[in-house]
């Protein structure tokens, strides 16, 4: 066996750069310890709070990326993993295999993918729809992951109790910080998780809205600049469908094979810029407004 490979399988790690990944979700549960303990309204408070609201949405990457590709070469740290991130979470860990790994990339944004965002509406790409497909969303992949459980009943009943457990983890830890103290529970912990899971399902709006999902290219959006240094390369959305068990570390490599293919309107940049040219600039100039990438057949045909 190489040395290389002896090395890479002697560490717990797949990849040293996921000490990233550790550093938000250790960080996390102990930024909503310090603010529970010391409640206080001031500059700094309102700091930390808006830096918990951003780890929110790095764990959320964190899961996804962890879905994909487990963070540790031992189980038994994956499973740790998995509870923890459903803890940071309040929602499952589980639920990315049915709903993402089995959903959204085996069907990439196309007509059998139940989350596509032209779905609910028609083909939108604006403020009001990024705001509902959160919700919208929900309504009809809750159905799909409560059909694979009852599949996992009939197939694999130890993998289901393993599943059902964390929904169990959820709400005795909902349960205990309720009984401590409902307030700090519903602005310390209710609340950022409820803001983490609208960005995980919005980004499908960002990365999707407009995009042709009859495409094998153009049916994801891809963003530069900060926002992949900051969330583990969630921009670079084309290279990660194409490669999904790659390690977000490959992926700004692998974006470079793909950009050039893309239409030009899927390469808008940096996020925030994007945000405001489409939801909040368009409002003003309608010029400015996105325009969709599926011709009427598809859509009609959707």
């Amino acid at each position: 066996m190489p040395a290389a490979q002896k090395r890479t399988r002697s560490r717990m790690l797949r990849n040293r750069r996921d000490w990233q990944s550790l550093a938000y979700i250790l960080a996390l549960p102990l930024l909503v310890a310090y603010l529970w303990r010391h409640p206080y309204l001031s500059l700094l408070n309102g700091l930390l709070y808006g830096v918990l609201l951003f780890l929110t949405l790095g764990t959320g990457v964190i899961h996804h990326n962890h879905a994909h590709l487990r963070m540790w070469n031992k189980r038994w740290l994956n499973r740790l993993t998995d509870f923890w991130l459903t803890l940071l979470q309040g929602h499952p860990a589980f639920v990315f295999y049915p709903a993402h790994n089995g959903n959204h990339h085996r069907y990439r944004h196309g007509p059998l993918d139940v989350a596509r965002t032209y779905r609910f509406g028609g083909d939108t790409n604006h403020l009001l729809g990024y705001l509902l497909h959160p919700l919208q969303a929900t309504v009809v992949l809750y159905p799909l992951i409560w059909r694979w459980l009852i599949r996992m009943q009939r197939r694999h009943a130890g993998v289901l109790n393993y599943f059902l457990r964390q929904y169990l983890a959820v709400g005795l830890l909902w349960m205990l910080l309720g009984w401590l103290d409902w307030h700090k529970f519903l602005l310390l912990v209710l609340l950022p998780q409820l803001h983490g899971l609208h960005w995980l399902l919005a980004t499908n709006y960002l990365q999707h809205a407009h995009a042709d999902g009859g495409s094998p290219v153009d049916f994801a959006r891809n963003f530069e600049g900060l926002v992949n240094q900051l969330l583990f390369n969630i921009g670079f959305h084309t290279a990660h469908h194409h490669h999904p068990r790659a390690h977000w570390t490959q992926l700004p490599g692998l974006h470079q094979r793909y950009r050039h293919l893309l239409h030009p309107q899927l390469n808008p940049g940096p996020l925030l810029p994007y945000m405001f040219r489409t939801f909040i600039l368009s409002l003003l100039w309608p010029r400015r407004s996105s325009r969709s990438l599926m011709s009427p057949g598809k859509k009609n045909a959707n």
